[in-house]
């Protein structure tokens, strides 16, 4: 790389808030052969975008590719350094607080909602996060996240009867919402809602688990234009009361949203989406406000681009509910 290559690079990379210290140095002059001058017309200053646009358009095509390449390999290098972001860790009474929340805003709070199944729905929802839980044999659209936590309680030394076990192997032992009804006040139901109700802040821990690893993942998954923006708006949460639970709500809530291509016709509905969607913030109730108003954006398009037979429109009025609690500061 010559000087003057250098000295092109050198000014994208000031225009582009890139760092400069891992441009390679300039090709020694050689000793017997002549050097072309920069030109005084292409020795810019930054501060005029005029001349740099004309320096710009005289730069050799052979050139612009070495420009073009070193500015993408420096985007990457700072998306790379800001993947680690990370969730502030939480002391146990505010994750408690958390998985309260959630509990209350999946089950309403209610320890016989533990072990539940929605209507018009084809899977169980277990938990204070309802987590989804299908037959055998069943398609798992929405994932089969419940032996996750059943294997996750048991890594932590909850001892779970044999039956669970069998059935974190095999699938849901009830086909359908009236099976499972039936079936409520039986020994079996009973005994699994009571170590859901005691291990409460077990299963907040498993959601808080999930959204510190989704964190790095989402920024991994940004499209470029929008990486930035997802960053920016991500620490702005993080730095805002309230904007943990937000965060880890909504990620249990309707996922991580790292396919960009799924959802329904092309567009998925996850916490990237609402964070792509998010006007630029600062931390503060402000960022908490557009984060619910981009989270209620992405839903409403869901449901607008739902087939018409799901009838998701049912939904909207509690999914909207729920995001509104976001707004409020409360822990």
């Amino acid at each position: 790389m010559n000087q003057y290559q250098k000295s092109v690079i050198l000014l994208v990379a000031s225009l582009s808030g890139a760092s400069c210290s891992s441009i390679p140095e300039a090709e020694p002059k050689p000793k017997k052969s002549a050097v072309a001058k920069v030109p005084a017309s292409k020795a810019v200053p930054a501060s005029n975008p005029t001349l740099i646009r004309t320096a710009w358009q005289s730069t050799p095509q052979s050139m612009m590719t070495d420009v073009n390449q070193y500015a993408r390999s420096e985007v990457e290098r700072r998306m790379a350094s800001n993947s680690t972001l990370s969730l502030p860790r939480l002391s146990s009474s505010e994750l408690r607080l958390i998985g309260d929340k959630i509990f209350s805003n999946e089950a309403g709070g209610s320890k016989d909602k533990l072990v539940h199944w929605n209507d018009n729905e084809n899977f169980a929802s277990m938990g204070i996060g309802h987590w989804t839980w299908y037959p055998q044999g069943r398609g798992t659209r929405f994932g089969n996240t419940f032996p996750k936590l059943l294997s996750f309680l048991e890594q932590n030394g909850v001892n779970l009867p044999y039956w669970v076990r069998e059935a974190k192997q095999r699938g849901a032992p009830w086909r359908t919402k009236s099976e499972q009804n039936r079936a409520r006040y039986t020994p079996q139901i009973q005994q699994l809602t009571q170590i859901l109700y005691e291990t409460r802040d077990l299963q907040a821990k498993f959601i808080l688990q999930r959204a510190e690893r989704a964190i790095p993942r989402l920024i991994k998954a940004a499209p470029a234009q929008n990486k930035n923006h997802v960053i920016r708006n991500v620490e702005a949460l993080m730095n805002s009361a309230g904007g943990r639970y937000a965060l880890i709500d909504y990620i249990n809530f309707k996922g991580e949203g790292l396919s960009m291509h799924s959802g329904y016709q092309g567009q998925n509905w996850g916490v990237l989406q609402v964070l792509i969607n998010m006007r630029p913030v600062r931390q503060g109730s402000h960022t908490l406000n557009e984060f619910a108003n981009a989270a209620i954006f992405v839903l409403e398009r869901r449901v607008q681009n739902s087939p018409r037979s799901s009838g998701e429109a049912r939904w909207l009025s509690g999914w909207s509910q729920r995001v509104n609690t976001y707004r409020n500061p409360w822990v």
